[in-house]
């Protein structure tokens, strides 16, 4: 795994500095601590940080082809290398290391923009053509790894992360206020904005190619819902965990020790239930982190899963201090606003493992694939309240609020209940975002400050509408899951999971997200998936005997942190200060009294906006490091 960054002179007569390159690759040294690499030519310039994980002693970059034409930087793992490997030398491909990176080069040369279609892997790679002038830059199937880009100056500019191309000289922060109102309503900036204007991310699934200095973008995958019309789901349950297997089989390709991150939750237990399939159990070493307060902590399943196996595990109980004092480190990865503050334990167990190994694998995607997440709960009940009028809908919820304090407990029965309220206004195309997100299109209007709130004038949640549009044929909760899959697994799971280990130089691969494995998935009906009110259904038949029973029973419980609580306490005065009046009314973005107001109300325990609350804190955070 590693970070790759560059930039051309459209005119291609330039010859770039390489003081601004290396510039650009200290800011992601992190990714990659174990080599570095540069590549200039008339027109182009290349970097390379590498995390040396496989083909140790001749895999360094950049590598050019055998004609010396083309170079390419790569981040990430094609774990089908081999067998294109062997296709390739059948068509003459002479090879000179035993890397995954020179097979992703020579796939070019014999296919073109295509390659990218016969990759199983992650990846974020950029390839220069000096013959013919042009670059070509590709971002994996799901967006595991990232990809910015941005032209100022007449110049193509590009980097693993937004960082990276701030240090170019040419390049501007400015805001881009309605990317600002979008991470107000997801919590995150979704792709393909950022958080400042005219720098792009690539998305998911999606190739670019730069020439005579325009640039073309087109989208090369899409997930596919081809739900099969006779299912059998004994004859599923075994082949999820047929192919379950060969995915994380892949994954074990390593010329370095590797682990896996241990929940206790049914994703993450699958795996290491494969892994005890393919390997000495004793070999396997699991990590998992706890935390002092019950409601938040998994620890005792994590256990449970790694004593029935008998793997080599390591676990750390966190006291609250110790996520405390790790924050400020955790704001200094987040180049982007980002709300999402399971990332702060995802951060700590990355360090943790760090330690011991340079891979991990880990259980993302399996809650957007097997409908996982309380939404999609949420998602069936309303569909069962059917034609009732939302205002009919909300009377029980309105009256349990009036029953129940708001409380600091992770989930509690107080923010499902106003949670689930709020969404009942919105129509079937933004319902979830608006049950998951922050701020809606209403409390911006009060939020922003007049004259500034660029984002009144665009639809914040345009997004999602539209590839609610691409899925509108779909099952309804396929049709939700194929948006989550998009937007919220995209641009903040996968996010926030690339971001925290890479900071702590460790690779993470994924099994539930290898393309044979979700292609056969997605096939599934819902109903498969989730069954009256039980999620997972088929995932759980699956594991039924090759797990604890307790574990598959347990409910999803995300890697949450006490937030609530924190900015009660812990983070009070930071809060506080972050908000001060003439601090707000100075950066002139949000009104000081609505603020104010907000803020009042949840230190007095009149209303749950923890979420809310939290996404400002995290933008004035991220302002005060990135834009003073």
């Amino acid at each position: 795994m590693c970070g790759i960054c560059g930039y051309i002179h459209f005119d291609n007569t330039k010859r770039p500095s390489e003081n601004i390159l290396k510039s650009m690759m200290d800011t992601i040294a992190s990714r990659g601590p174990d080599d570095s690499g540069v590549f200039i030519d008339t027109g182009a310039a290349l970097g390379h940080r590498r995390l040396s994980i496989i083909d140790l002693k001749t895999g360094h970059q950049p590598i050019s082809s055998v004609d010396g034409t083309k170079t390419i930087v790569y981040n990430g793992e094609v774990y089908n290398f081999l067998e294109l490997k062997t296709v390739l030398l059948g068509k003459g491909h002479k090879f000179r290391t035993n890397s995954d990176t020179e097979v992703v080069l020579h796939a070019y040369e014999e296919y073109g923009e295509d390659c990218v279609k016969l990759f199983n892997g992650m990846f974020a790679f950029a390839i220069w053509d000096s013959a013919n002038k042009t670059l070509f830059l590709a971002r994996d199937r799901f967006g595991k790894k990232p990809l910015y880009y941005a032209s100022f100056d007449n110049q193509f500019i590009f980097g693993s992360e937004l960082k990276a191309l701030l240090k170019h000289p040419s390049v501007k922060k400015e805001i881009d206020h309605n990317a600002l109102g979008k991470y107000l309503a997801y919590e995150y900036v979704p792709s393909p904005h950022s958080i400042f204007k005219n720098i792009y991310k690539l998305e998911a699934g999606s190739r670019l190619m730069v020439k005579s200095g325009s640039v073309k973008i087109g989208r090369y995958w899409d997930i596919n819902f081809n739900t099969q019309k006779k299912f059998d789901h004994k004859e599923a349950s075994s082949r999820i965990l047929e192919l379950l297997k060969e995915s994380v089989r892949k994954r074990l390709i390593s010329d370095v020790p590797l682990g896996v991150f241990l929940s206790g939750g049914i994703d993450s237990s699958a795996v290491v239930c494969m892994m005890a399939e393919l390997m000495k159990p004793k070999d396997i070493k699991t990590f998992s982190i706890g935390f002092k307060e019950k409601s938040f902590d998994e620890s005792s399943d994590a256990r449970r899963v790694a004593e029935y196996f008998g793997t080599d595990h390591h676990e750390e109980i966190l006291d609250p201090n110790v996520m405390l004092d790790v924050f400020p480190k955790v704001l200094d990865v987040l180049d982007e606003p980002f709300a999402d503050s399971s990332i702060i334990p995802t951060y700590l167990v990355s360090r943790f493992t760090g330690k011991h190994v340079k891979v991990a694998l880990g259980g993302d995607g399996g809650d957007e694939l097997f409908l996982g997440y309380p939404s999609f709960l949420a998602h069936k009940l309303d569909g069962y309240l059917g034609l009732v009028p939302a205002s009919v809908k909300k009377i029980p919820f309105k009256l349990l609020l009036k029953c129940v304090k708001p409380s600091n407990d992770y989930m509690s029965l107080y923010f499902k209940a106003m949670r689930f309220s709020r969404g009942l206004d919105y129509s079937e195309e933004i319902r979830h975002q608006v049950w998951i997100g922050s701020f809606t299109s209403a409390e911006q209007k009060a939020l922003l400050v007049s004259g500034r709130d660029e984002s009144r004038g665009s639809d914040i949640y345009g997004t999602t509408k539209g590839f609610f549009r691409n899925a509108k044929a779909l099952d309804p909760l396929d049709r939700a899951a194929y948006i989550y899959m998009k937007t919220y697994m995209t641009d903040d799971i996968l996010t926030k999971v690339d971001r925290a280990s890479m900071a702590n130089s460790l690779e993470v691969r994924a099994p539930f997200l290898d393309t044979e494995f979700t292609d056969y998935v997605t096939g599934i009906p819902a109903s498969f998936k989730l069954r009256n009110f039980t999620t997972k259904w088929i995932l759980k038949e699956a594991l039924k005997g090759r797990l604890p029973e307790r574990n598959i029973a347990k409910p999803k419980q995300g890697f949450a942190v006490p937030v609530a609580r924190w900015l009660k306490e812990d983070l009070k005065g930071l809060l506080l200060d972050a908000f001060q009046k003439t601090k707000i009314e100075r950066e002139g973005i949000f009104n000081y009294a609505y603020i104010d107001g907000l803020i009042k109300e949840f230190l007095a325990n009149k209303n749950d906006t923890r979420k809310e609350i939290w996404a400002l804190f995290m933008f004035e955070m991220w302002y005060d490091r990135w834009m003073k």
